[in-house]
């Protein structure tokens, strides 16, 4: 199969994981581009180490390409990968009004409905995988926070094709991290909770502030009440958006 943009495709009715299988090609010396399609994985994960519930009827995707970069450019890839979610939401569910939970969970009123996840899967040259899980016809029961689905009536062939599309704009966009300004301009203006109430955990320090925007490096900045801005690179964040958001769900 190849996509609109000339992207192969290689299906997998079951797998253990598609971010799994670019790692194995990548070891192989896959370069790609190319996606790879699961119906079903047995090993789906999320952000820091979490499971992703993976049953049929959804979209199991990872998105194998090289760069000439250095894999620490790899860390923008995440603010990419959400904005081309967004875009392809915006295409087949106009009218929902996503919105972008930093670094690149995509939310419908306040639900997740995608988890992304990039990993650098080999080097010279630097290879990344993005995968991307989309609730189209599921959405997970006994998860630890409220979820939605895009809706049945879609096809996964057709969420594919569309994600496809945005990532490829985007990318382009991105141009291997000097257009990078562009994409956190873009991705500002979808974001959750910006200019509101924010709380992170960095290191052993409980913060709490505002949310004032990424940083260069696409760091999250948390604004204290004394005025400084503190750059969040990774860990829990809560935003009072989103916990206002869901209380009227």
């Amino acid at each position: 199969m190849i996509l609109g943009t000339g992207h192969p495709v290689r299906h997998f009715d079951r797998i253990d994981s598609t971010n799994l299988e670019a790692r194995r090609l990548a070891d192989a010396g896959e370069c790609g581009p190319l996606w790879l399609w699961a119906g079903e994985q047995t090993l789906g994960r999320g952000r820091l180490g979490r499971s992703w519930v993976s049953e049929p009827g959804n979209l199991y995707a990872t998105f194998l390409f090289s760069i000439a970069q250095e894999p620490q450019a790899a860390a923008q890839v995440s603010f990419v990968a959400a904005l081309a979610v967004h875009d392809m939401v915006e295409a087949l569910r106009p009218g929902l009004g996503p919105r972008i939970k930093w670094p690149n969970d995509v939310l419908l009123g306040g639900a997740k409905f995608c988890g992304v996840l990039p990993e650098v899967v080999g080097s010279n040259p630097t290879r990344i995988a993005i995968g991307c899980g989309v609730n189209v016809a599921h959405a997970p029961q006994g998860t630890p926070y409220p979820v939605a689905a895009l809706g049945s009536d879609l096809a996964v062939e057709d969420v594919l094709r569309e994600l496809d599309r945005g990532l490829a704009h985007r990318l382009k966009q991105w141009d291997e991290g000097h257009g990078f300004a562009a994409i956190r301009a873009a991705w500002a203006e979808r974001a959750l909770g910006l200019g509101e109430g924010v709380a992170a955990t960095a290191g052993t320090k409980q913060l709490t502030g505002t949310f004032r925007g990424l940083a260069a490096d696409g760091a999250l900045l948390l604004e204290t009440a004394d005025g400084n801005l503190i750059p969040i690179h990774a860990g829990e964040v809560s935003f009072a958006e989103l916990e206002r958001l869901r209380r009227t769900r």
